[in-house]
């Protein structure tokens, strides 16, 4: 069974995604309350997995995984509320492993846990993440074709990573949206077509896999 830890101050929070974890019977939850107890857990005892919200009081979640990246490369998914490309981008920078903005549905963050947790433990052992001729790092966020790197503008790689994640899975125009640019966008959602248009320029030939569903959205096949 994998061991996580979750490093949250709302209770309410805690007690949703522990209720919900445990129940499942392939991980079990710890609760930190705050930052320097959670700091103090993940260096001095063992986990496969870190839950890690960003805007605490004493010790955020940014500096606490910079601390921890010292000396520890253990997974850890953000939880947070902040939406702005610079703060995503800061976070992976960090080195943490994925992002889910609040409000956000707690299957989706144990399906993320899970599938990050297989790849950690050797069931997928890479950081890279592979899908037909595109290929990211997901340490080093480059993106390759055929191991050729392709230099992607932010919101075209977190788009791109949120349809290799969920990988013959249509997205709705919508939840890209959220996903990418958060729940506080007012523009419209034709930003996200010129945003994947572009994106399957850049890729040349590999756009290709990036299939739109009509009346759906889109979705990234191998």
């Amino acid at each position: 069974m994998f061991q996580v830890l979750l490093i949250e101050d709302d209770i309410d929070v805690r007690r949703i995604i522990t209720d919900y974890f445990n129940r499942r019977e392939e991980m079990t939850i710890t609760e930190a309350d705050n930052g320097l107890d959670g700091l103090d857990m993940a260096v001095n005892d063992s986990y496969d997995l870190i839950l890690l919200d960003v805007m605490m009081p004493g010790l955020d979640g940014f500096t606490l995984l910079k601390e921890l990246r010292k000396i520890s490369d253990i997974p850890v998914i953000f939880m947070t509320a902040k939406t702005r490309e610079e703060d995503i981008i800061y976070g992976y920078d960090l080195g943490c492993d994925d992002y889910i903005l609040k409000p956000f549905s707690v299957k989706q963050m144990y399906l993320k846990s899970l599938a990050l947790l297989k790849r950690a433990k050797g069931v997928v052992n890479t950081n890279i993440i592979t899908c037909g001729d595109i290929s990211v790092d997901i340490r080093g966020l480059t993106v390759l074709v055929n191991g050729e790197m392709v230099d992607l503008p932010a919101k075209e790689y977190a788009i791109l990573r949120l349809l290799i994640d969920n990988k013959d899975m249509v997205l709705s125009r919508e939840q890209i949206l959220i996903r990418v640019w958060g729940y506080d966008y007012e523009g419209s959602e034709r930003v996200v077509d010129n945003r994947v248009k572009n994106l399957r320029k850049l890729l040349g030939h590999a756009g290709s896999q990036i299939k739109t569903v009509f009346g759906k959205g889109y979705k990234i096949g191998g």
